[in-house]
Formats: C-alpha cells, structure tokens, sequence
C-alpha cells in the first residue's frame, strides 16, 4: 500500500549562526537597524508570546476576512445552513464544485498558521500555563479541521523539524487531541489562582478555570461526535468532561464562560456581508424561516430587514445554492453584526444542548434531556437579551418559506417545534439538534458537522 504524506510549509523564521573574526565579532550590533526590535525587546511585556499565541487564536475562527471568508462564509456558513452567496459563482460550495484553491483553504492556510505559531511558543516559553493553553488552542483548531476533511497531518508535524508529515486517521486525531486537551486541563488544575497574561489571550483575558472549562466542553463535544461510530469511547470522554467530584470542574455552566475571540481590528463576518462587493454573504432562508415560524425573539439580533420593495420591515433569507442577480440577492436580509464585534468560538448553550443529548442516552444523570433542552434555549436568550415566555411552548409546525420574489419556494419536512416532546426520542433529538443550529450561529462548522451525524435540522 502507498504511504500518502501532506506536504505542510510554515512560515517560521530560520535559525542560523555566522562565525566571525574578533575584528568583527560586534558587527551585527554596529549595523542593527535601529527601527527594528531586538530578540530580548521582544521579550519584554510578554510581547512574543502574545503574538505567537493570538497568532494561534486568530486562526480558529480565522479572524482574517479573506481566509474567513473561504472557510466560515463559503463553505461552513453554507453547508451548515446559515448562509446563502448573495451572487452566483462560476464555482462555489453552494454547488458543491468549488475550486481545489477553495476547498484547500483550511488545510494548506490554517494548520501552517497554527502550527507555527505553536512551534515558536514552545521555543518562546517554558511556562506550563501558557502552554497548556497553547495546548488547547491547538486542540480547538484542529477538531474543526479533522472534522473537514477526515484524516490530516497531526501527531507528526514539526516532529524533529519535519515540515512533511504522514496523514494520521481521523481517529488518531480524536485520540491524540482528547489526550492533549486532558493533559492541558491537568496542568492548568495544578495552577489555578494564577493567571497568564491577559494581553497574551484575546478569549478569556488570562482567566485559567476558563481555559479549563472551555477544554472540557470541548471534550464533550467531540465526544458526542463519536456517538455512532465509537459509542463506548464516546460515553467515558463525555462522563469525563462534565465530571465536578474532587473539585474538577466540569463544562460551561454559565455565559460568563462564553468563548470568544476578542481584540480584532474588524469582525471579518462583517467585512464579507458589507464591504465585499456590497456584501458577498446573506442569510439563509432555512434559518429565517424556522425562526419565523416559531416567532423567535433572536431574529432581530441575527439578522437586519430586508430591502426588498414592500417588505423592508420583514425577514427573508435566500436559498442556498440558487443563482441569484446580484442586486436581487443582496436585497434579502443581512447580518445584524458590528465591525468591532467578538467572533464566537463555543457558548453554553451548546453544552447544554450536547447534555440533553447525553441525557437521553442515560450516560447524564444530572438532569433531565428536557430540562437540559430548555436550558440551552433559555440559555442563548439571555445572551442575546432577549425574552419570550411563550417559546418553548411553541406547537406551530415550520411553515412554507414563500420566496417574496415568487422563485424558490419550499416547506421542510419536519414535526420539530420548540415544545418538548414527551414521547418520541427520535423527535426530541431532533428538537436538540434543530435548537442547538440556532443557538450556535455563526458557527457552520458545527452545524454542518452535526448535520452530517444525524440528518437534522432538516
């Protein structure tokens, strides 16, 4: 059989030395250009190590509006049913013929990002704090990519300088990151009531029971990924992650323990929805339109009216991979977003979500799926400030979504609403997925993932 190995490149500096004579062994000194900092200035404030580590965090979620744009607009906002191209394209996801440039960006941009900036933290620092966060940044990054594309270069790269790395399995990866994400939380216990910098972290500011929080979610949430194809690992990462005896502490419990990417010049969600050619990206008719029918209260904090002559106080999403004129497909409704706003990562609801889960399977004994359910609903209001006593004892079935411009018209095929319930296990998954795709907007990522293991929302 063929070994296939994947070429990746870093863009870390090179290291080297120049021997010299006595006559000109302060030559380097003499001629430094004086504009530029110097190796020990570059210590100083923890200045290399907030760059190497917001360099890692920038390219979760990249926070560069162009690669942004390929990985989370294009393809996961679409594929995961959150957003629409408000243009045609001769190649696109919305198709499903992108480009090989296209379908490359995650891989061939985001692991040399990562991975070099992680190489240079570990030459940048010894302290164990900084790098179990590191550690868990790294996690987070390659949990989304593996979840793309399956097998990728992982326990191998940098190994011994080794820019070319043999592809582990998609498994190996799982098994190789839940191993790094226990030994990170294991490093940040021994430290708690200390702190790292707060201007190395642009997500939590320094804060370690966090960082040690966020990577137990992340735990439970690969570990719910592995439901169907590895029940038994998928029960013990999960019962692990949300364990709180002998003052471990668990998963989110709260929004106060939200992860988000802060610091960054411009939210580039907003750059491709407003300043893209007047806006590249819209939202999707499928979302609008489960949120419609349910009279949603976050409507209006996810997206803004449309423009579309006689309806500029209503709602419409566009469908996703239909060809639209430009200036027809940008007269449906936009991201409500700010260009200064916080990128999301991971929030509580979705953990609540993936309890519910958990709970119907018997393997969460700490409440009830329903009541899980109700939380992560009641949960993501309280983020957005927003109310609705009534919702979760909504009955209304999704309706018809009757395209304003009279072209692409649909009904989706579902009994999902937000009341639970009670007596169909196959119905109340699909109410905690359905409701789990809401709350998590923007993430595609997630919900293209989710919609590839159990087929919802629908």
């Amino acid at each position: 059989m063929k070994t296939i190995y994947s070429k990746i490149c870093f863009g870390a500096g090179l290291l080297g030395s120049l021997v010299l004579g006595s006559c000109t062994g302060d030559y380097m000194d003499y001629n430094r250009n004086w504009a530029e900092v110097t190796a020990d200035e570059m210590q100083r404030d923890e200045y290399l190590i907030s760059s190497l580590l917001g360099g890692m965090q920038n390219n979760v979620i990249p926070a560069e509006e162009h690669l942004n744009q390929f990985t989370e607009c294009l393809l996961g906002g679409i594929w995961g049913g959150y957003f629409a191209d408000s243009q045609s394209w001769a190649t696109s996801f919305s198709y499903f013929n992108p480009s090989q440039d296209w379908l490359g960006k995650m891989y061939l941009d985001v692991i040399p990002n990562v991975y070099s900036n992680w190489l240079g933290l570990q030459a940048a620092t010894s302290d164990e704090a900084i790098l179990a966060v590191g550690k868990i940044v790294k996690s987070a990054a390659f949990q989304r990519i593996t979840d793309a594309y399956g097998p990728i270069p992982y326990s191998q790269i940098g190994t011994d300088g080794k820019v070319t790395a043999p592809l582990d399995t998609q498994k190996e990866v799982y098994t190789k990151i839940f191993e790094e994400l226990d030994e990170a939380v294991a490093t940040l216990m021994e430290h708690r009531g200390t702190s790292i910098s707060a201007a190395a972290d642009k997500v939590y500011a320094g804060d370690l029971d966090k960082w040690i929080k966020f990577a137990n979610s992340l735990k439970l949430r690969m570990a719910i990924r592995l439901v169907y194809a590895d029940p038994t690992t998928a029960e013990q990462r999960a019962r692990e992650a949300i364990d709180t005896s002998d003052g471990k502490l668990g998963v989110m419990a709260t929004n106060d323990d939200n992860a988000y990417l802060s610091g960054i010049n411009i939210n580039p969600f907003y750059k491709v929805a407003y300043e893209y050619n007047g806006g590249e990206t819209r939202l999707s008719a499928d979302l609008l339109n489960y949120m419609k029918s349910w009279d949603d209260p976050r409507i209006g904090v996810y997206a803004k009216p449309c423009t579309i002559t006689g309806r500029t106080s209503e709602y419409w999403g566009l469908r996703i991979g239909n060809e639209y004129a430009i200036a027809k497909g940008q007269a449906y409704s936009n991201l409500n977003i700010g260009q200064n706003d916080p990128i999301l990562w991971m929030n509580v609801s979705e953990v609540m979500f993936l309890r519910a889960e958990m709970a119907l399977y018997g393997w969460d004994t700490g409440d009830t799926a329903e009541n899980y359910y109700r939380r992560g609903v009641e949960l993501s209001f309280e983020k957005w400030g927003v109310e609705s006593s009534s919702y979760l004892s909504c009955y209304t079935p999704v309706g018809t979504y009757n395209d304003p411009n009279g072209t692409y018209t649909f009904t989706p095929q579902t009994e999902c609403v937000p009341a639970w319930n009670p007596s169909s296990a196959k119905l109340q998954l699909e109410q905690i997925i359905t409701q789990k795709w809401i709350a998590n907007f923007p993430l595609g990522h997630e919900a293209w993932a989710e919609f590839r293991r159990t087929g919802y929302p629908k």
